[in-house]
């Protein structure tokens, strides 16, 4: 089953003369259970391809599906069950005055759960905090419990698929390594689809079974995760970004 197809997709800012061309006719798809990476430079339109999907980016074209279901530039309610985004910065994407228990305990309420407290507990030790941090707020937690409590929001809706926009780059490198090891044991443990955007290509490696290569707003190269570790890239761009890592 194939969980998220993108096609012909074009994303832009602006308007005429000011337009500037984010992402030009990106196709690639994501099978159910799947991790695929999108990498490239900064620039060249990986986050990008993120918010159109989640609906950041209003400005697109083209044909986005999920599980077989085309979006529609306006999101239905049941669209932000199915996919659920984690991002960059774990610091701003949490409200300082909200505790731990607000920030899940709103989200299940606007997702017509009722049974919260018991959900609160059990999403805290998904992400390896346990109860003791559940009123807790942001400025008592270090940088990876704070991305723990992102990815214990983003997984509250019960998703299917999980965008992950650079999880780890804002962190400490001691952290980084913890945060994509539970992101691994939660995909296999809930049978998620990773959409996943890193300039990190070992991050990549260790994450992901295929990747695009992205290089001003275009897909260069679809391959593998085994081709990125024997270095068998086929597009010179590609080539640059893989001897840059060693």
């Amino acid at each position: 089953m194939t969980m998220l197809e993108i096609d012909g997709l074009d994303v832009w800012f602006g308007r005429d003369r000011d337009r500037v061309d984010a992402v030009k006719q990106a196709r690639f798809s994501v099978a159910a259970g799947e991790s695929f990476g999108l990498v490239g430079e900064s620039g060249s339109g990986k986050s990008t391809i993120l918010r159109a999907i989640t609906g950041l980016a209003p400005t697109w074209s083209g044909r986005i599906a999920v599980g077989g279901q085309e979006i529609e530039l306006k999101r239905a309610k049941a669209f932000y069950k199915k996919v659920q985004m984690v991002f960059q910065d774990p610091y701003a994407s949490l409200h300082p005055r909200h505790s731990v228990d607000a920030v899940l305990g709103e989200t299940l309420h606007l997702h017509g759960f009722r049974d919260i407290d018991t959900r609160v507990i059990k999403l805290l030790d998904d992400v390896g905090l346990g109860q003791k941090f559940r009123f807790r707020y942001p400025h008592q937690l270090s940088g990876g419990q704070r991305q723990r409590v992102a990815i214990a929001r983003a997984l509250a809706p019960e998703p299917e698929l999980l965008l992950l926009d650079e999880p780890t780059s804002a962190l400490d490198v001691s952290v980084q390594a913890e945060i994509l090891n539970l992101l691994a044991d939660l995909r296999q443990e809930h049978g998620l689809t990773y959409l996943m955007v890193s300039h990190d290509l070992s991050v990549v490696g260790h994450m992901c079974d295929r990747l695009a290569v992205m290089k001003d707003g275009e897909i260069v190269e679809i391959m593998d995760v085994a081709a990125l570790r024997a270095m068998k890239a086929t597009h010179p761009y590609s080539q640059h970004l893989l001897r840059a890592s060693i």
